[in-house]
């Protein structure tokens, strides 16, 4: 069995490996400041994308994305904007994504992909 950080280890790597197939650059992965963390930070079609990956073995506590809470959202947000401010693009065009990763038990894994899932 995998504990928790394995389980979520292996989901970024999923949702990354899931990006770069479907067309996204990754700019940075685990981005942290003081005030939170951002999973992935990717970029398409001139868009910059900050993605919170939540990874789960079942449903049992409900769906993933649940877990991003508003709080949660906030701290991210503010941590993006921390982000643009350090490479002097204020004003990009950015928006807020999660992808759910769910591990079955023979480790195959389904992705849900939440496109502009939150933010202003």
């Amino acid at each position: 069995m995998m504990d928790t950080i394995k389980v979520g280890e292996l989901g970024e790597q999923a949702a990354v490996d899931y990006l770069c197939k479907a067309g996204y650059d990754i700019l940075e992965r685990k981005f942290r400041r003081k005030i939170g963390e951002i999973d992935i930070i990717a970029k398409k079609n001139d868009i910059v994308v900050f993605v919170e990956v939540k990874t789960r073995r079942s449903e049992i506590c409900g769906f993933p994305a649940e877990a991003v809470t508003y709080r949660k959202q906030q701290k991210i947000i503010n941590t993006a904007l921390c982000y643009l401010k350090q490479i002097d693009q204020n004003n990009a065009c950015c928006r807020f994504d999660v992808i759910e990763i769910f591990l079955s038990q023979l480790n195959v894994i389904k992705y849900n992909h939440i496109i502009n899932a939150f933010g202003k």
